[in-house]
């Protein structure tokens, strides 16, 4: 195997890893996960003032459970669906 294809097959690896690394499932399911968790917090303390401003309805508890569920869903399409590199080109 010449340089240039060890090089080649480098970068094809490195560029997978990145694909990988940098996949927009896992930054918006991870930012949903984060900012659901904090919402859900704001809706347990919710006060009775809050709740009387909302009808009664705690709409920050509910809001933040909606935020984790699809958060988890993302990070859950992400792992069951990895992203995979295009592949190999086979020279004869």
């Amino acid at each position: 195997m010449s340089d240039l294809q060890k090089e080649v097959s480098e970068l094809e690896r490195k560029s997978a890893t990145a694909a990988r690394l940098f996949d927009i499932r896992r930054i918006i399911g991870g930012l949903f996960v984060v900012y659901g968790v904090i919402v859900t917090i704001a809706g347990i303390t919710a006060s009775d003032a809050d709740l009387k401003k909302a009808e009664g309805i705690n709409i920050n508890l509910w809001t933040g459970l909606g935020m984790l569920a699809l958060g988890l869903f993302f990070l859950a399409w992400l792992w069951l669906r990895p992203v995979t590199g295009p592949p190999p080109e086979n020279e004869a």
